[in-house]
């Protein structure tokens, strides 16, 4: 079956206009076709009732980063989704809900497990930050890149940056230096890259870790521009 034709099969088992199905309708309808694989089920069906995609990322160059959608109420067809996918013993780096975690720990061997928060942008209540520091250019991946770059040592201070961009959502991922923290650096570039994708017509997200503490807030009675990223 044409990968073309896989897409179409898996199609319904995703929405697109919703921020918690943006990464895996991002790796299962457009990374490129030459660096995913798309396991549906059952394998030849017009309608899957499941899938498993396995992509190539400069995350991990031996690992194969997964997403997937079962059809988790079935514990026994979700288990022969995988297993029809993944081979005994292959090492991957698996993004899924958080329902599906007593199944994945069950069929795996966990080795690590991070739990994240998915932040999305609210365009309506979004202050864009204005800082003269911060640059555009591409980064590796050949998307935007926004950045702050202490030009007096050759430091790059602070960097956004995107994991994935689809035509609705990109996610951002954003990295500051440790001798540059506090400056507002990473606000910043983030701000900027944000603006682009709202002007570009995409909904900004973030996905960092659970937080302790929320992730951008007004603090007490200072001006600080707020970023608008909700939970």
């Amino acid at each position: 079956m044409a990968l073309t034709q896989q897409r179409r099969a898996i199609y319904h088992l995703l929405d697109e206009t919703n921020p918690a199905d943006g990464m895996a309708a991002y790796f299962a309808f457009y990374h490129p076709d030459n660096r995913t694989i798309l396991r549906p089920y059952p394998y030849a069906a017009v309608q899957a009732q499941g899938y498993v995609a396995l992509s190539r990322t400069g995350m991990d160059l031996f690992r194969p980063f997964v997403t997937l959608r079962l059809p988790i109420h079935n514990m026994q067809t979700s288990t022969e989704v995988i297993y029809e996918a993944i081979d005994a013993g292959t090492a991957v780096i698996l993004n899924a809900p958080a329902r599906y975690a007593p199944l994945l720990h069950a069929l795996f061997d966990v080795q690590t497990e991070e739990h994240l928060s998915l932040f999305r942008l609210k365009a309506d209540q979004f202050q864009p930050i204005i800082n003269v520091l911060v640059t555009q250019d591409k980064a590796a991946n050949g998307l935007p890149r926004f950045s702050i770059r202490d030009r007096e040592n050759d430091v790059i201070g602070a960097s956004a940056t995107l994991n994935w961009q689809s035509p609705q959502f990109a996610e951002i991922g954003v990295t500051t230096h440790p001798g540059y923290r506090r400056r507002g650096w990473g606000r910043s570039v983030v701000s900027a890259m944000a603006n682009y994708l709202l002007g570009n017509g995409r909904i900004p997200s973030m996905l960092p870790p659970k937080p302790t503490k929320p992730l951008f807030s007004r603090q007490k009675a200072s001006a600080l521009p707020i970023l608008a990223f909700v939970n």
